[in-house]
């Protein structure tokens, strides 16, 4: 089982920056580089709710899940 983050993604079609994301969502820049570059182990509801407010989208346009070897 494998979590994917395409947080990149969703930023670069809204065209907002690491830095600027940060800032609106009120998280550090080294905790959303974690998260975006999917070594995070965990996120937090309201952040993930801060994060999809600010860029517009939905939890599933940010993480993904994609099964390992067609096992799920």
């Amino acid at each position: 089982m494998s979590i994917r983050v395409n947080l990149d993604v969703m930023m670069a079609r809204r065209k907002m920056s690491l830095t600027e994301l940060a800032e609106r969502v009120g998280i550090t820049m080294a905790n959303l580089s974690i998260l975006k570059t999917g070594k995070a182990r965990a996120i937090r509801f309201s952040t993930l709710d801060a994060i999809c407010r600010e860029l517009d989208c939905q939890p599933g346009d940010i993480l993904e899940f994609a099964s390992i070897n067609g096992q799920e």
